[in-house]
């Protein structure tokens, strides 16, 4: 039996949960239990212990990728638990900036992981840094870099890297899924997909030889980008024929409900609390 309960995200779904912008997902699989992603700091903790997710089973924690709403919490998982092995891309601790325009100002400030790659360790954190898809788990898999392929995923040009004395726009090739392998077909759980939703369905596929996308879990990014993209994006996804697409995060209620509206029933939202059973 495989359970996927939501710990971190921008919306709550039930009235003890906590909401924050991140994403974090508890993931049980028979005996083990693993997290991908951890939010952003203030609500891991309590929301597993809300939704009855126990942190101290957990012996692997993914991220997705290195910016704070899904990283900052690995310190507050880390104090409670006597560590873990932290599987990313090495390209996690590149230094990252957003920026947002109010008005006529441009707004910019940090938003990479905010602690040391040290403190982590000295906390328990065993990092596992691999640009490859691998396998982490029986049946469990990280995608690690996905290639650019689609024409119409340009990603978001607000995410900014230091270059040359100024900035350039971050591809953030440190981005990766999660995709876990079951009869039905591939459950692919995504950070915020980055790299494209549809380039990382594609990619997960193709990896592991199976067409069938059974599920599609997470954060899209659509919600900051154009709309059309969001149709373009969208239009591929249900030619993918999905039995579920649960969204979190950073796709946004304007993308969400257009989803909503492409796949009927098996579309929902993805907030605080909800588990999903996978046989």
């Amino acid at each position: 039996m495989l359970r996927i309960t939501i710990l971190c995200d921008n919306v709550v779904g039930y009235p003890f949960g906590i909401g924050e912008h991140g994403f974090a997902a508890y993931i049980e699989r028979d005996a083990e239990a693993l997290l991908f992603d951890t939010g952003s700091g203030r609500a891991l903790v309590p929301n597993s212990l809300t939704f009855g997710c126990d942190l101290k089973k957990v012996r692997k924690v993914c991220l997705s990728h290195g910016h704070f709403d899904h990283t900052e919490g690995l310190a507050q998982f880390l104090q409670l638990t006597n560590g873990a092995d932290v599987y990313g891309h090495p390209g996690i601790f590149q230094e990252r900036y957003g920026e947002r325009r109010l008005g006529e100002k441009t707004l910019r400030r940090f938003i990479g992981i905010p602690h040391r790659r040290e403190y982590l360790e000295q906390l328990g954190a065993r990092f596992d840094l691999e640009c490859e898809f691998r396998e982490i788990a029986q049946g469990i898999y990280l995608t690690g870099e996905v290639p650019r392929e689609t024409p119409f995923e340009k990603g978001d040009q607000n995410l900014l890297i230091p270059f040359g004395g100024s900035f350039a726009v971050d591809p953030v090739l440190d981005d990766q899924s999660l995709v876990i392998s079951t009869p039905a077909g591939l459950i692919v759980i995504m950070g915020c997909a980055h790299s494209g939703m549809i380039n990382t369905l594609r990619y997960a596929s193709r990896k592991m030889g199976d067409k069938n996308i059974r599920a599609v879990l997470g954060g899209t990014h659509l919600g900051f980008l154009s709309s059309e993209q969001q149709e373009q994006s969208i239009e591929e996804l249900v030619k993918m024929e999905p039995q579920l697409v649960a969204v979190s995060h950073c796709t946004g209620l304007e993308a969400g409900a257009k989803l909503s509206q492409a796949l009927k029933e098996r579309f929902t939202f993805g907030h605080v609390g909800k588990s999903f059973l996978f046989d």
